[in-house]
């Protein structure tokens, strides 16, 4: 066989018949609807709304609407939302007098339960639900039926070739048909000419996504709509039961309710860290993990198990994950008479860096009487650090195991206003009532401890014991309804993407008929549906191996070589 280029002076004029006869070939190499343009002057009530119908379910549409829902996402992320933390929201408000009442109005404080947000992400599910739809009818009834016949001017098509032979018609179409099957292409014959597609899985794999979209957009709305999240800090030997009253703070989706807590509970028993002593990674953790036991429901058999980073305990549709860890120090706390106001009491407070160097308060209700006959309460400000560098250094732990342990207390006096009726953090000190324990200089009164010192209050108001320390642990809680679907959807529309991408869906006629000189001619075309280098040289590969069961026919004076294979650069159907 020779190559030749066929140049634009080589072609033949277009009729309208060839127009007709090549679009008929491409037709449904895809699914897409046709975009039809509104004809303005005729358009009633149902052509309006079978104009936008077709619009709203076009790719460009759902492409925009994708693109918007993402968008809107973003003020889901920067702005504090009610749902998420009631207080920081309100803090923003008192900080944002201008802006506070425009997020308002705009929803951004609620973005995900926003009128306008919902109506993206509805019109987005519409959408694909629209698209998917009929495109998959359509895509079944192709797979039902068989590929169009040829053209009747192959040489129209973008990849061309064509030779003579003296192998019979029936024979050329047969080696053809087998080939082509061989091949997995899908393979007929239709009158001289054998008809033949392949790259299904480009269809399937456009509609997986489209599909796989929709599962992950019901899966995300299922589980924003009932999932809970909750955080407990729990002291070795303290227990924990899943009820809200339980929870530290909490947050859950919109129709959520209490009943749907898993019934469980557990009772830490020891937490167990190690870290590495030296070397550039100092400090790292080397083993991080707590000890508990469990039981499922009310009565349910108490059991042991070990939580660690990433290896959560599974209730259920709970899961129990290990977040943080940190030391409390147990102080005991005495008043101006002696009397002991808090005995041995462990008091949480939280790791400011990864050494573990903590900050946190100390409240005792029951105070002392000052030199008016008034009782006050006692506040501490609590600084602690597991391993002191010494005196001197820096007021920060070098390690965060407990090597050095001191514990620095600052004192305070009078209200702590707790009993004022509004919520206050458990780890910080409203001073806005208190007034600062004096030391013979006039400073704030404060002191470091190590394990087993005291400190005593200026003017016989009491004394602070360090006693000791104990560990904690704390836990996040988290039930994600439909996260095993939303995975399921996401690693669907990977392959589906990769799929619609990277298969091409192609044609292939072989025509075998009678020459006018009584010469087999053998004509082969293919046709893609996008503009490729894969299809010139698939049909390239099958003519080879079919000329090699169809040969050139033997010469003669008479018989010119009017062999000849080329691509041709046509336009594509509907164009």
């Amino acid at each position: 066989m020779s190559t030749t280029s066929k140049t634009a002076s080589d072609k033949t004029p277009k009729t309208a018949a060839d127009d007709q006869d090549l679009g008929a070939a491409g037709s449904q190499l895809s699914t897409a609807p046709v975009e039809e343009a509104p004809n303005l002057p005729s358009l009633g009530v149902t052509g309006w709304a079978r104009w936008f119908w077709r619009q709203l379910t076009s790719m460009r549409v759902a492409l925009l609407l994708l693109l918007l829902l993402s968008l809107g996402a973003i003020p889901g992320s920067l702005i504090p939302q009610s749902g998420v933390d009631a207080l920081q929201v309100e803090e923003f408000r008192k900080n944002h007098d201008i802006l506070a009442p425009i997020y308002d109005k705009l929803g951004l404080f609620h973005v995900y339960s926003s009128v306008w947000f919902s109506a993206i992400y509805i019109l987005l599910f519409v959408s694909l639900i629209g698209c998917i739809v009929p495109r998959t009818w359509q895509f079944v009834g192709q797979l039902r039926g068989r590929p169009p016949g040829a053209p009747r001017r192959l040489t129209r098509l973008p990849a061309y070739t064509t030779w003579r032979t003296g192998a019979e018609p029936e024979q050329v179409r047969e080696a053809a048909l087998t080939l082509l099957k061989k091949r997995r292409f899908r393979a007929h014959a239709v009158g001289d000419a054998v008809a033949a597609e392949k790259g299904y899985l480009r269809e399937v794999g456009n509609l997986a996504f489209h599909i796989a979209l929709i599962v992950m957009l019901i899966a995300f709305g299922w589980g924003q709509l009932f999932k809970y999240e909750g955080n407990k800090l729990i002291l070795e030997g303290d227990g924990f039961a899943n009820t809200l009253t339980q929870y530290d703070d909490f947050k859950s989706g919109n129709l959520f309710g209490q009943d749907d807590l898993d019934p469980f509970s557990f009772t830490l028993k020891d937490f167990r860290g190690t870290y590495e002593p030296s070397g550039p990674n100092r400090g790292t953790p080397r083993v991080y993990e707590a000890h508990i036991s469990y039981s499922e429901g009310a009565d349910g058999e108490e059991k042991a198990t070990t939580i660690k980073v990433n290896e959560p305990l599974e209730v259920d549709g709970s899961k129990v994950y290990l977040v943080s860890h940190g030391y409390a120090p147990i102080v005991t706390v005495k008043d101006a008479k002696g009397d002991v106001v808090m005995d041995k009491q462990a008091v949480a407070l939280l790791p400011l860096d990864s050494n573990v160097t903590s900050s946190g308060a100390i409240k005792v209700m029951d105070g002392y009487r000052n030199a008016k006959g008034e009782k006050e309460q006692l506040g501490f400000n609590a600084f602690f650090l597991p391993t002191y560098g010494g005196k001197g250094s820096a007021m920060y732990s070098t390690f965060p195991a407990l090597i050095n342990p001191m514990l620095a207390l600052s004192a305070y006096h009078g209200d702590l206003g707790v009993d004022a009726g509004f919520p206050q953090s458990i780890y910080q000190l409203d001073k806005s009532n208190l007034k600062e324990f004096k030391d013979s200089d006039g400073k704030l009164f404060k002191k470091q401890l190590k394990v087993g010192e005291t400190m005593t209050l200026p003017n016989g108001a009491g004394s602070v014991t360090f006693d000791g320390i104990q560990e904690w642990a704390g836990f996040q809680v988290t039930q994600q309804p439909g996260s095993g679907w939303a995975l399921a959807g996401a690693t669907a529309a990977i392959l589906g993407l990769a799929g619609s991408l990277f298969i091409q869906r192609r044609r292939v006629w072989v025509r075998a008929v009678k020459g006018d000189d009584g010469v087999t001619v053998v004509e082969m075309a293919g046709l893609g549906r996008s503009e490729s280098a894969k299809v010139p040289q698939e049909l390239g590969d099958l003519a080879g191996t079919l000329y090699e069961q169809a040969p050139d026919a033997p010469k003669n004076d008479d018989t010119p070589d009017t062999s000849d294979t080329h691509v041709v650069p046509a336009e594509r159907p509907g164009k």
